[in-house]
């Protein structure tokens, strides 16, 4: 064992993913506040704390205002940086936006409290991530470039290699490797993080899920290869489709040169927190059982957790449960014939329900969503494959267009900004409602509507949206 130390850094998600992994995001700010003060003297690299799916569930779900989330957070969290997962150039939300939107968005999220701004693209399409990138770097925020781990011929250690170069010439401060299916097994992490670590001299830090079981055996590989940081939950909400448990990492890697510092009397103390909240979420029905468990059938089919409970949904809302295994089998074929995308959202969205709709009518591409047809013509970014040129025909044809797009697609979009301002003008309160706005127009536009009635008193009931689980 050497004798220098090289003590790995955590990265705390119960805030964010885990929850967002195992409760469908449904964990309340208020829930959130009253361990703040504890969680801020562990010496934690950071708390990831907002982005992903918890603005859209804030608004939609939880009548609150992610945004007075975050400054409640940073007000709490005096000593330890705020991290946040942001979706390249569709921001927090499904599709691409214009420039002035992801430059506007990035400075707000700043100057409300974020630190570290990871920032990923669903296709790795290098194009996608340069906007928020500089924006992150205009603002004296640390820039993290994600990198989507998948599976593929395409995949190789020199493609990873040749993308951490590219990051690293984009201006990046660090690089996540972001394993969001759980894919990463340990004997191929100590080659990717080797094969990164000679691509580029930026910390490398991993995110994985524990969905197929080998989460925590990945992370040791990771970190003896050189590994700077890893994602780590709270033990109460931690395993399953979450990430392996914080306590029981930091135990793994005590009295070793790795050994993180960290204190588990400390950390006994937030899992005490959460434990009688993981109880109520399990009587509730909001926590599954179903999701607690190892998939192995996730390495098989690449499926990430978060995905396999919404096919789960589509396919009962069609009546077509019996169907599960068949559309399991068909989504690798899918995701083939759209060039290989790693599937995270929205790629993983996109292609689940398009096997869906291939399954359920007996006739593959019969019928084929406006997402589908806009990734195979282009207007989410480049695959790493190609298409298959048949069903990417199907597509052009239905869109009018002779040739699919080469450029970056948010060339094509004119600054929105101005008149998403007009458009909400009745309802502004602050400068960042035009940003929910942006995102989000019918569900802001409800909860504004909401905000409004709540300060007026006027009965502020609306009819429910529709609840739908985002994946990671």
């Amino acid at each position: 064992m050497s004798d220098v130390k090289k003590p790995v850094k955590i990265t705390e998600t119960i805030l964010r993913d885990a929850h967002q992994s195992l409760i469908a995001t449904r964990m309340t700010t208020e829930q959130m506040l009253p361990i703040i003060d504890k969680m801020d003297e562990i010496g934690y690299h950071s708390v990831e704390c907002w982005g992903g799916a918890t603005f859209d569930a804030c608004l939609r779900f939880l009548k609150e205002d992610p945004w007075v989330r975050l400054r409640k957070l940073k007000d709490g969290f005096k000593k330890t940086k705020l991290q946040m997962l942001f979706r390249g150039q569709n921001i927090l939300g499904y599709s691409p936006y214009a420039d002035d939107v992801v430059e506007y968005f990035v400075q707000k999220s700043i100057a409300n409290g974020i630190d570290i701004i990871r920032i990923f693209d669903c296709l790795n399409d290098i194009r996608n991530l340069e906007t928020a990138v500089k924006a992150a770097n205009k603002e004296k925020g640390h820039a993290q470039v994600a990198l989507s781990y998948t599976l593929g011929d395409a995949y190789t250690m020199d493609y990873w290699k040749n993308m951490a170069k590219q990051i690293e010439e984009m201006g990046a401060d660090s690089i996540c490797i972001k394993d969001m299916a759980g894919l990463l097994v340990p004997t191929e992490a100590t080659k990717l993080v080797t094969a990164l670590k000679e691509g580029t001299k930026l910390p490398i830090q991993l995110h994985t899920h524990y969905t197929s079981g080998v989460a925590s055996m990945t992370y040791m590989k990771a970190v003896e290869a050189g590994c700077d940081i890893i994602d780590t939950a709270m033990s109460p909400l931690a395993l399953g489709t979450s990430q392996p448990a914080t306590e029981v990492m930091v135990k793994a890697f005590e009295g070793t040169e790795f050994d993180s510092g960290l204190d588990q009397t400390k950390l006994a103390e937030i899992a005490d927190y959460f434990k009688p909240l993981r109880e109520q979420w399990l009587e509730s029905g909001l926590l599954s059982p179903k999701v607690m468990g190892v998939n192995i059938k996730t390495l098989l089919y690449q499926v990430p957790g978060g995905m396999l409970s919404n096919l789960v949904s589509q396919l009962k809302e069609m009546h077509a449960e019996d169907k599960f295994d068949e559309v399991l089998e068909e989504v690798p074929r899918v995701r083939k014939d759209f060039g290989e995308p790693p599937l995270v959202t929205p790629s993983s969205q996109i292609v689940g329900t398009q096997a869906v709709l291939n399954v359920v009518t007996g006739q593959r591409y019969k019928m084929m969503t406006k997402e589908s047809k806009d990734l195979l013509v282009g207007k989410y970014g480049q695959t790493v494959k190609p298409m298959d040129k048949e069903v990417q025909k199907m597509a052009l044809d239905s869109l009018g267009m002779k040739e699919p797009i080469t450029y970056r697609p948010a060339d094509d979009i004119e600054p929105q900004l101005e008149k998403l301002e007009k458009e909400m003008a009745q309802y502004k309160k602050q400068d960042e409602d035009v940003l929910s706005y942006a995102l989000f127009p019918q569900v802001a536009t409800e909860f504004f509507k909401y905000r409004e009635a709540q300060e007026t008193g006027i009965d502020a009931s609306l009819a429910n949206t529709e609840d739908k689980t985002y994946p990671v």
